[in-house]
């Protein structure tokens, strides 16, 4: 489906906006400029300036402070994800289409990471198994960002990252702890023909 006018008008004013900020190295806690100067920078109407900022706020990409101008925000991943989450994961597919995709994707990272994997990591998995100071959730997160640290794959732990912040606003999360400690023993007995048979028969706990 092809975009509208106004929706290619305001496509590309966000666009403009991200090029602005990127050509001025702009760092959150900078004051972006007025809409007025950025109706003429960009060469597009005030209102379709102010809509563009106002999609950014939302997100918190930006703020405004009353009296003083509109500021760049550090980003905050859970809160686009939650605004998003409530308007795109309706419905019980969807839902379960995440979770399934996320275990995919961490199944592969899994595999990926286990000819990288030293005694050194491995006592590392194992401290984090074993941290009394973490929830389920958190020892999750905690593992599986070491395994995608050690794929040194950047893109492949980002998508993970946002499916995991997507996934916490419709579900908890974690796997049973046998099944990090029996992943954690392949790794140690150099049996990676079984990571898969391990991803493939585990529980979700929800």
């Amino acid at each position: 489906m092809s975009m509208l006018p106004k929706q290619k008008v305001y496509h590309g004013i966000l666009q403009e906006l991200r090029k602005y900020i990127d050509e001025n190295n702009l760092q959150p806690g900078d004051k972006l400029p007025s809409e007025r100067v950025l109706s003429e920078k960009l060469q597009a109407g005030r209102s379709s300036i102010r809509e563009a900022l106002r999609a950014m706020e939302l997100l918190g990409l930006i703020e405004t402070r009353h009296g003083e101008g509109t500021f760049l925000s550090a980003y905050r991943p859970y809160h686009s994800v939650e605004v998003l989450s409530s308007f795109i994961l309706q419905g019980n597919n969807t839902r379960n289409d995440l979770l399934f995709a996320k275990k995919i994707i961490e199944k592969e990272a899994a595999k990926i990471a286990y000819d990288c994997m030293d005694d050194e990591d491995i006592s590392q998995l194992l401290e984090i198994v074993e941290d009394q100071s973490l929830n389920d959730n958190a020892k999750h997160v905690a593992f599986f960002q070491y395994l995608f640290h050690k794929t040194e794959n950047l893109l492949l732990a980002k998508v993970w990252q946002l499916m995991d912040e997507f996934s916490y606003t419709i579900s908890s999360l974690s796997y049973e702890r046998s099944f990090y400690l029996d992943l954690i023993e392949l790794y140690q007995s150099k049996n990676y023909a079984k990571i898969e048979d391990l991803f493939y028969s585990l529980s979700v706990e929800k």
